[in-house]
């Protein structure tokens, strides 16, 4: 039991507040001290908590007291503060947000508007330390409404409230299993958002009242009877039909009134589980039963916590009555749910029972379970903490992002282009930096430039501007895409400067691309500027007539004297071999002699551009080659390596080749747009080794490539 001093917050609370909220009132029109008064009633009837009816009455001091935080820890202690402060944020956030009704909206439309109302939901629980902050939203929406009721003028707002409650806080109190507020806030809604259902329902209702009233009469006196025989004492009562639910379920199972089996229902409570099989086996036995409604919630519970037997039998007339059966305990929890019986301070409570830990994880898997939607069922009772922040838009959107997430995550998670031109980003109306940390609740409005794009710096794992992966992926598609337009840009320059050189200008560039077995223009710039088709290949292409010495391949002889005996010509001995600089073959590359005028057999990879672009004439000059003894020779490669401009790269580099006994014999750098490209000559036995030897050097830090050229 709480102390005197405990006990006197309350009363405390609604002195001091008088004075404050006197001749104030709330933008419904409600007075404020009205409202504190219809809150702490409804507080009081769920749980007789001192704490959480004080800071029901002080639920709207932070718009009239200086310095309230203060103020609170001083009158009322830290946890009266803390939820004050928490149910002020809640107010906000749902004066930012903007829930819609589905009516007259698409399916698909339909879908977006719930998934919004689920991540607000979501968002609602994320942000409360102590769930019973929960309790005191649902409260003041409650007092709302019943305000409503008695004030019809207010018929614009009571709509707007009515959709917005069926959306969120109507959900919060079914899954806190708060049902004697969750079916209030239901019918009140109904009663503002489907006025003509609502009343053709609640007449119905009223015109079989008599009938029922009888009937109900007769039913319990009958099963009372029943069960004193057997000797099993039970509190037997008919039970209230709420508008709502008759409504849901003629909606969803296309009914009329008369075709309810539930508007006639009784409720038997007994003391123990065993008794509540008893009772059931008792009504079966005297009366006949509907096999397809009959629910065991005793067995299997629903996943926020309700217990119960429902059945449904027919009377001598077949009228169906509806019987629940359940255990004064579960009676208890079922009305008002976990709220009237769990402790909410999930730390700092010095007086801990011996179930401590059990309650623990009840209220960890209460947080869990509220912050799912409703499509999803939890595996137990141990449950995690949410790894999501919510936040929001400027137009009170509700956007789900992972824990540590960025003003950069967010904007790309709205759109690319959003992500792109991202240059700041205010947070509650305050600039922040672009590697801030996201907190649930937080309003976020990103700051962009006309035109740009990503830094690179984004990609920086140290530097910490982005947590996800959209993020991550959108801005390495940028630089890529960047990367190239700058290849295509280069290449153009490069074969436009060549054809001005040769006079062919007029020569159209999509015959070229053509010609060099290119399928677009774009494929044939990035090839130039990867230096695939180069002037002597291009010549070729647009002076086909000229003299055959220009029209020979470019080579150039292997540094060592064994490369004659490295290449055997098919049927012919003894042929002067060498090999061309312009694809570097070696073992086991495929390759094909091209015969030369005076200079023996050049030997070229098969898939070599140059051989590939050949004309018909060319072609003929090709013959069979393999390779010989190549038993201790080595070949000259050219290998292209980009990465980013780290220090002790090429170090790095270095020792992979030195590791794999592969000599450099050259190498030359260029600085592209950021990018280091590096161009080694090496000399290796085989192709194979090389292969080995490009995957290590990819596997580098910073090393975007690595490849044979």
């Amino acid at each position: 039991m709480p102390d005197s001093k405990t006990v006197a917050r309350s009363r405390l609370a609604r002195e001091m507040v008088l004075p404050i909220y006197e001749g104030k009132t709330l933008f419904t029109g409600e007075a404020r001290m009205a409202h504190a008064d219809g809150m702490a009633n409804i507080v009081r009837s769920i749980r007789d908590d001192d704490e959480l009816i004080a800071a029901a009455y002080l639920f709207a001091v932070h718009e009239s007291v200086p310095n309230t935080d203060e103020w609170l820890k001083k009158n009322f202690g830290s946890t009266v503060a803390e939820l004050v402060y928490e149910l002020h944020r809640l107010i906000e956030i749902n004066g930012k947000t903007r829930l819609m009704t589905t009516e007259g909206h698409t399916a698909e439309d339909k879908l977006l508007i719930k998934a919004q109302d689920a991540l607000l939901r979501k968002m609602v629980l994320a942000m409360c330390k102590d769930l019973r902050v929960v309790i005191l939203r649902l409260a003041s929406r409650l007092q709302t409404l019943r305000y409503f009721a008695s004030h019809k003028e207010q018929k614009d707002n009571a709509r707007q409230y009515g959709e917005d409650t069926l959306a969120l806080y109507a959900p919060l109190a079914n899954r806190l299993g708060i049902w004697q507020v969750k079916w209030e806030l239901e019918d009140l809604s109904l009663r503002y958002t489907k006025p003509k259902e609502y009343n053709e329902i609640a007449h119905l209702l009223d015109e079989s009242r008599e009938t029922r009233l009888a009937f109900m009469r007769d039913t319990v006196q009958k099963i009372r009877d029943m069960l004193t025989e057997k000797g099993i004492e039970a509190e037997v009562s008919g039970r209230p039909k709420h508008i709502y639910s008759i409504y849901k379920k003629m909606e969803r199972k296309h009914l009329n009134f008369n075709q309810l089996y539930d508007v006639r229902a009784l409720r038997i409570i007994v003391e123990t589980v065993e008794q509540c099989y008893e009772v059931l086996s008792i009504v079966h036995e005297n009366f006949p039963g509907l096999a397809s409604e009959y629910d065991d919630y005793i067995s299997n519970p629903k996943p926020n916590g309700y217990r119960s037997l429902h059945t449904v039998i027919l009377d001598s007339k077949q009228r169906p009555i509806e019987i629940q059966i359940r255990t004064r305990e579960m009676h208890e929890y079922n009305e008002l749910g976990v709220a009237a019986h769990w402790r909410y301070k999930e730390s700092g409570n010095s007086n801990k029972t011996d179930d401590s830990s059990s309650e623990d994880q009840k209220v960890a898997w209460l947080r869990q379970l509220l912050a799912w939607s409703s499509d999803v069922k939890p595996t137990g009772p141990s449950g995690v903490e949410d790894d999501h922040v919510y936040v929001l838009t400027p137009q009170g959107r509700v956007i789900e992002m992972v824990t540590g997430a960025t003003p950069i995550d967010f904007a790309y998670h709205l759109h690319s282009e959003l992500g792109h031109r991202c240059r700041g980003a205010r947070v509650n109306g305050a600039m922040v930096p672009l590697n801030y940390k996201l907190k649930t609740g937080e309003t976020v409005e990103i700051v962009t430039a006309k035109t740009g794009g990503p830094s690179r710096d984004w990609l920086n794992a140290e530097l910490g501007f982005v947590a996800t992966s959209r993020a991550k992926s959108k801005i390495r598609q940028w630089i890529h895409a960047q990367q190239l337009q700058e290849q295509i840009a280069q290449g153009r320059e490069r074969i436009e400067k060549e054809m001005a050189r040769l006079g062919k200008t007029a020569f159209k560039l999509d015959e070229l691309a053509k010609r060099l077995g290119y399928d677009t223009l774009d494929d044939l710039f990035v090839g130039a500027a990867k230096d695939e088709v180069g002037p002597k290949t291009i010549e070729r292409v647009l002076k086909p007539q000229e003299e055959e010495k220009k029209e020979e391949l470019y080579t150039t002889k292997s540094k060592h004297e064994q490369a004659k005996s490295q290449v055997l010509v098919v049927g012919v001995d003894s042929l002067l071999t060498q090999l061309a600089r312009c694809c570097h073959p070696a073992p086991p590359d495929k390759i094909v002699g091209f015969v030369t005028r005076g200079r023996g057999v050049t030997i070229h990879r098969a898939d070599c551009p140059n051989i590939r672009n050949l004309d018909d004439q060319g072609q003929e000059r090709l013959i069979e080659v393999s390779w010989g003894n190549a038993q201790g020779a080595v070949f000259p490669v050219d290998v292209l390596v980009i990465s980013n401009n780290r220090s002790g790269l090429l170090k790095d580099i270095s020792e992979i080749f030195m590791k794999e006994k592969i000599a450099i014999i050259g190498m030359s750098t260029q600085n592209v747009r950021g990018d280091i490209h590096m161009r080694f000559n090496v000399e290796v036995s085989n192709a194979k080794a090389l292969t080995k030897t490009l995957t290590a050097i990819q596997d580098l830090s910073g090393v975007y490539n690595a490849r044979r050229v």
